[in-house]
Protein backbone atom coordinates (compact mmCIF):
# COMPACT_ATOMS: atom_id res chain seq x y z
CA UNK A 1 0.00 0.00 0.00
CA UNK A 2 1.34 3.59 -0.72
CA UNK A 3 -0.68 6.84 0.36
CA UNK A 4 -0.11 9.72 -1.81
CA UNK A 5 -1.40 13.10 -1.18
CA UNK A 6 -1.66 16.95 -2.39
CA UNK A 7 -1.71 19.69 -0.59
CA UNK A 8 -1.91 23.43 -1.71
CA UNK A 9 -0.23 25.15 1.27
CA UNK A 10 -1.15 28.68 0.18
CA UNK A 11 2.68 29.78 0.95
CA UNK A 12 2.13 28.89 4.50
CA UNK A 13 -0.61 31.72 5.27
CA UNK A 14 -3.57 30.24 6.88
CA UNK A 15 -7.22 31.09 7.43
CA UNK A 16 -6.22 33.21 9.95
CA UNK A 17 -3.85 35.52 7.78
CA UNK A 18 -0.54 34.19 9.42
CA UNK A 19 2.38 32.23 7.96
CA UNK A 20 3.04 29.56 9.98
CA UNK A 21 4.97 27.02 8.36
CA UNK A 22 4.78 24.48 11.79
CA UNK A 23 1.37 24.32 11.37
CA UNK A 24 1.99 22.86 7.30
CA UNK A 25 4.15 20.21 8.91
CA UNK A 26 1.64 19.30 12.01
CA UNK A 27 -0.55 18.80 9.19
CA UNK A 28 1.31 17.01 6.74
CA UNK A 29 2.60 14.08 9.96
CA UNK A 30 -1.35 13.82 10.64
CA UNK A 31 -1.93 12.78 6.79
CA UNK A 32 1.09 10.06 7.21
CA UNK A 33 1.58 9.88 3.34
CA UNK A 34 4.60 8.47 1.46
CA UNK A 35 4.83 10.83 -1.12
CA UNK A 36 3.02 14.69 -0.99
CA UNK A 37 3.14 16.70 -3.88
CA UNK A 38 2.63 20.56 -2.40
CA UNK A 39 1.45 23.85 -4.58
CA UNK A 40 2.52 27.66 -3.68
CA UNK A 41 5.52 25.85 -1.60
CA UNK A 42 7.75 28.73 -2.67
CA UNK A 43 7.45 32.67 -2.27
CA UNK A 44 6.56 34.52 -4.99
CA UNK A 45 8.69 37.36 -5.36
CA UNK A 46 12.61 37.87 -4.75
CA UNK A 47 14.87 35.13 -4.09
CA UNK A 48 11.63 32.76 -3.97
CA UNK A 49 12.70 30.60 -1.18
CA UNK A 50 10.80 27.74 0.00
CA UNK A 51 8.18 28.54 3.02
CA UNK A 52 9.18 25.49 4.68
CA UNK A 53 12.79 25.94 6.17
CA UNK A 54 14.38 22.87 5.00
CA UNK A 55 15.36 22.52 8.22
CA UNK A 56 12.30 22.41 9.72
CA UNK A 57 11.46 19.61 7.31
CA UNK A 58 14.74 17.98 8.34
CA UNK A 59 13.83 18.33 12.25
CA UNK A 60 10.57 17.60 12.21
CA UNK A 61 9.69 15.13 9.78
CA UNK A 62 10.13 12.16 7.89
CA UNK A 63 10.27 13.84 4.81
CA UNK A 64 12.80 15.13 2.20
CA UNK A 65 12.30 17.52 -0.46
CA UNK A 66 12.91 16.22 -4.14
CA UNK A 67 15.76 18.67 -5.24
CA UNK A 68 15.30 20.38 -8.59
CA UNK A 69 17.93 22.42 -8.71
CA UNK A 70 16.64 25.83 -9.68
CA UNK A 71 17.04 27.69 -6.39
CA UNK A 72 19.47 26.78 -3.62
CA UNK A 73 16.87 27.73 -1.12
CA UNK A 74 13.42 26.54 -3.18
CA UNK A 75 11.03 23.77 -2.16
CA UNK A 76 11.04 22.97 -6.03
CA UNK A 77 9.15 25.23 -9.24
CA UNK A 78 7.08 27.64 -9.56
CA UNK A 79 5.62 26.36 -6.07
CA UNK A 80 5.20 22.71 -6.96
CA UNK A 81 7.32 21.21 -4.85
CA UNK A 82 7.59 16.90 -3.85
CA UNK A 83 8.03 15.11 -0.86
CA UNK A 84 9.05 11.67 -0.48
CA UNK A 85 9.55 9.75 2.89
CA UNK A 86 13.63 9.37 3.97
CA UNK A 87 12.98 5.80 3.49
CA UNK A 88 12.48 6.03 -0.23
CA UNK A 89 14.87 6.24 -3.09
CA UNK A 90 14.38 8.77 -5.91
CA UNK A 91 15.24 7.87 -9.34
CA UNK A 92 14.98 10.34 -11.32
CA UNK A 93 13.47 13.99 -11.34
CA UNK A 94 12.94 16.35 -13.65
CA UNK A 95 10.56 20.15 -13.89
CA UNK A 96 7.98 20.41 -16.85
CA UNK A 97 7.78 23.42 -18.92
CA UNK A 98 3.66 23.99 -19.77
CA UNK A 99 2.85 26.97 -21.77
CA UNK A 100 1.29 29.89 -19.39
CA UNK A 101 0.35 33.28 -18.94
CA UNK A 102 1.79 33.88 -15.34
CA UNK A 103 4.19 31.49 -13.72
CA UNK A 104 2.95 28.24 -13.70
CA UNK A 105 4.92 24.96 -13.81
CA UNK A 106 5.04 20.91 -13.21
CA UNK A 107 7.64 18.39 -11.42
CA UNK A 108 7.87 15.20 -11.98
CA UNK A 109 9.40 12.68 -10.11
CA UNK A 110 10.39 9.01 -10.44
CA UNK A 111 10.04 7.35 -6.95
CA UNK A 112 10.93 3.75 -5.34
CA UNK A 113 8.80 3.84 -2.34
CA UNK A 114 7.13 0.26 -0.43
CA UNK A 115 9.55 -1.81 -3.04
CA UNK A 116 7.35 -0.16 -5.59
CA UNK A 117 8.32 2.28 -8.62
CA UNK A 118 6.04 4.85 -9.37
CA UNK A 119 6.15 8.51 -10.97
CA UNK A 120 4.90 11.04 -9.50
CA UNK A 121 3.75 14.66 -11.18
CA UNK A 122 2.98 17.58 -9.28
CA UNK A 123 1.22 20.45 -10.83
CA UNK A 124 -0.53 23.70 -10.16
CA UNK A 125 -2.75 24.95 -12.98
CA UNK A 126 -4.06 28.00 -14.22
CA UNK A 127 -6.81 30.18 -13.47
CA UNK A 128 -8.06 30.39 -17.23
CA UNK A 129 -9.57 27.45 -18.44
CA UNK A 130 -8.40 27.58 -22.14
CA UNK A 131 -4.46 27.62 -21.02
CA UNK A 132 -5.36 24.88 -18.33
CA UNK A 133 -6.27 22.81 -21.22
CA UNK A 134 -3.08 23.38 -22.74
CA UNK A 135 -1.01 22.86 -19.81
CA UNK A 136 -2.90 19.61 -19.50
CA UNK A 137 -1.97 18.68 -22.97
CA UNK A 138 1.35 19.38 -22.32
CA UNK A 139 2.08 17.29 -19.14
CA UNK A 140 0.67 14.63 -21.27
CA UNK A 141 2.68 14.92 -24.35
CA UNK A 142 5.77 15.23 -21.51
CA UNK A 143 5.00 11.77 -19.67
CA UNK A 144 4.35 9.74 -23.19
CA UNK A 145 7.39 11.07 -24.35
CA UNK A 146 9.48 9.26 -21.26
CA UNK A 147 11.00 6.56 -22.97
CA UNK A 148 11.00 4.73 -19.39
CA UNK A 149 7.53 3.96 -18.14
CA UNK A 150 6.33 3.46 -14.48
CA UNK A 151 2.51 3.52 -12.84
CA UNK A 152 1.75 7.62 -12.40
CA UNK A 153 0.02 9.32 -10.34
CA UNK A 154 -0.72 13.01 -11.21
CA UNK A 155 -2.00 15.24 -8.23
CA UNK A 156 -2.38 19.25 -7.73
CA UNK A 157 -4.29 21.95 -7.55
CA UNK A 158 -6.22 21.74 -11.03
CA UNK A 159 -8.44 25.18 -10.41
CA UNK A 160 -10.72 23.76 -11.98
CA UNK A 161 -14.22 24.07 -10.85
CA UNK A 162 -16.61 22.19 -13.34
CA UNK A 163 -16.76 18.43 -12.96
CA UNK A 164 -16.10 16.72 -16.07
CA UNK A 165 -15.73 19.37 -18.86
CA UNK A 166 -12.16 21.37 -19.32
CA UNK A 167 -8.74 19.82 -18.76
CA UNK A 168 -10.25 17.14 -16.78
CA UNK A 169 -12.23 15.53 -19.76
CA UNK A 170 -8.42 16.16 -21.45
CA UNK A 171 -6.69 13.86 -18.19
CA UNK A 172 -9.54 11.45 -17.96
CA UNK A 173 -8.69 10.04 -21.34
CA UNK A 174 -5.64 8.37 -19.89
CA UNK A 175 -6.50 8.49 -15.97
CA UNK A 176 -8.74 8.20 -13.26
CA UNK A 177 -9.41 10.11 -10.53
CA UNK A 178 -9.65 9.35 -7.38
CA UNK A 179 -12.82 10.26 -4.97
CA UNK A 180 -11.37 12.50 -2.51
CA UNK A 181 -13.89 15.75 -2.30
CA UNK A 182 -14.46 18.78 -2.17
CA UNK A 183 -10.94 20.97 -0.72
CA UNK A 184 -11.67 24.25 -0.95
CA UNK A 185 -12.37 26.92 0.93
CA UNK A 186 -10.33 25.01 3.88
CA UNK A 187 -13.33 26.62 6.48
CA UNK A 188 -16.29 25.74 4.33
CA UNK A 189 -15.28 23.60 1.14
CA UNK A 190 -17.32 23.82 -2.01
CA UNK A 191 -15.20 23.17 -4.76
CA UNK A 192 -13.25 19.96 -5.67
CA UNK A 193 -10.18 22.00 -6.76
CA UNK A 194 -7.77 19.35 -5.76
CA UNK A 195 -6.91 16.48 -7.64
CA UNK A 196 -5.43 13.08 -7.77
CA UNK A 197 -5.26 10.95 -11.00
CA UNK A 198 -3.87 7.45 -11.44
CA UNK A 199 -2.78 5.36 -14.36
CA UNK A 200 -2.56 1.56 -15.16
CA UNK A 201 -1.03 -0.39 -12.83
CA UNK A 202 -2.68 1.12 -9.74
CA UNK A 203 -5.39 0.71 -8.16
CA UNK A 204 -7.21 3.02 -5.67
CA UNK A 205 -8.34 1.45 -2.24
CA UNK A 206 -9.71 4.65 -0.78
CA UNK A 207 -9.21 8.30 -0.71
CA UNK A 208 -10.54 11.56 0.79
CA UNK A 209 -9.80 14.70 2.26
CA UNK A 210 -8.14 15.76 5.19
CA UNK A 211 -10.66 17.53 7.87
CA UNK A 212 -8.56 17.94 11.07
CA UNK A 213 -8.96 21.04 13.15
CA UNK A 214 -5.53 22.28 12.75
CA UNK A 215 -5.92 21.67 8.70
CA UNK A 216 -9.19 23.84 8.62
CA UNK A 217 -6.64 26.74 10.06
CA UNK A 218 -3.20 26.03 7.87
CA UNK A 219 -3.91 27.16 4.61
CA UNK A 220 -7.27 28.28 2.43
CA UNK A 221 -6.83 24.32 0.62
CA UNK A 222 -7.36 20.79 2.44
CA UNK A 223 -5.16 18.51 1.52
CA UNK A 224 -6.72 15.20 -0.18
CA UNK A 225 -5.03 11.83 -0.32
CA UNK A 226 -5.08 8.38 -1.47
CA UNK A 227 -4.08 5.19 -0.85
CA UNK A 228 -2.55 2.85 -3.75
CA UNK A 229 -2.10 -0.94 -4.76
CA UNK A 230 0.15 -1.96 -7.49
CA UNK A 231 -1.27 -4.14 -9.62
Amino acid sequence: MIRVASYNIHKAVGTDNRRNPDRILAVLNEIQADVITLQEADRRFGARMGVIPLHLLEEHSDYVHVPFDIRADSLGWHGNAILVRKSAEILHREVIHIPALEPRGAVMADVKVNGVKIRVVGMHLDLSGLWRRRQARAILANLDACEVKYPTVMMGDLNEWSRQSGCLHDFARHYRFAACGKSFHARRPVATLDRIMIGEGLEIADAGTHHSPIARRASDHLPVWADLEAD
